[in-house]
């Protein structure tokens, strides 16, 4: 079944923004909804690299602000953004994707039954959809940018892009 609503917590924006390639989110869902919290995360002054791409996104609106009005349930392990993101998808009333990087977030969308996807997972579909040429050249970057991600999903996510 198809996913109604894509949520995405910060991270992934963050670090598709960071390598210019925020567009493959709007390339692979259409549209992409974000809570206050996260909108917060995500925008400060301005000055941050990316952020102008995520401002722009949310200004045509293909990625949508949807605002924090679940107050329950409670995600105390998590920051403030992936708590939101979770009570958004646990509270939304549709299937949701929940675009999420976070170890502990993932662990806790996994024990919900959240459907979910991060960052690395993004760029393998992108590639499979024939989105991007290589992943192997996003993920160089993303590495240069000083997103944290193991050696070993690395060389997973090769093979799963068909780059191996």
């Amino acid at each position: 079944m198809a996913q109604s609503i894509v949520l995405s917590d910060a991270s992934p924006l963050i670090a598709l923004a960071l390598i210019d390639r925020l567009d493959l989110l709007r390339s692979l869902f259409g549209q992409v909804c974000i809570t206050e919290l996260v909108k917060g995360e995500v925008l400060n002054d301005g000055s941050k690299p990316g952020e102008a791409a995520i401002a722009a996104a949310i200004k045509s609106k293909w990625i949508r602000v949807i605002p924090d009005k679940w107050p329950e349930p409670q995600f105390p392990a998590l920051d403030e953004g992936e708590a939101s993101t979770l009570r958004a998808a646990v509270n939304i009333g549709v299937p949701c994707l929940v675009l999420m990087d976070e170890r502990v977030g993932r662990a806790v969308a996994t024990e919900l039954g959240v459907a979910m996807a991060g960052t690395v997972g993004l760029i393998v579909q992108a590639k499979r959809r024939g989105l991007i040429p290589s992943a192997r050249v996003m993920f160089a970057q993303l590495l240069e940018k000083d997103f944290r991600v193991s050696a070993e999903m690395i060389r997973a996510a090769m093979t799963q892009a068909g780059e191996r």
